[in-house]
């Protein structure tokens, strides 16, 4: 089992996104969390009714910030269009992906961002579950 962290600069569009597609997806094969270097005070409602489409809802959830403590439970960060604004945390494998904010865009682009998260969660969570040998042999 790993845990996974994304981390995005609001935590309201992309990490909120990819944490809920990888709990739907990998189970309790895995954990998913996710946080914000500047957490926003929602959720964008963009990203929520994208999600509802996918019978997620993510109107209750809070963004929250990163954290020392967060951060020390990550097997993989995964940073979402943060750069260097996320900070190095060490110890954990960090995957960058670049992805463009949904805030304030129309719905059809952020179902788009939406589809591109999900595809790479699906490869994320693909090469998790890999035994260890195959994991190795990439590398």
């Amino acid at each position: 089992m790993s845990t996974v962290l994304f981390v995005c600069l609001q935590n309201a569009g992309r990490s909120q996104m990819a944490q809920a597609l990888m709990q739907r997806a990998a189970g309790a094969r895995h954990v998913a969390l996710c946080a914000g270097n500047t957490p926003a005070e929602r959720v964008h409602p963009e990203v929520v009714e994208a999600m509802r489409e996918l019978g997620i809802d993510l109107a209750t959830r809070t963004p929250r910030p990163l954290t020392r403590e967060l951060a020390e439970r990550a097997d993989v960060v995964v940073t979402m269009g943060c750069g260097d604004r996320c900070p190095a945390i060490p110890g954990a494998r960090r995957l960058d992906w670049d992805l463009p904010d949904p805030a304030g865009r129309p719905l059809e682009q952020v179902r788009a961002i939406r589809d591109r998260i999900a595809d790479s969660v699906d490869a994320l969570i693909a090469e998790l579950d890999a035994p260890q040998a195959q994991r190795g042999a990439r590398a």
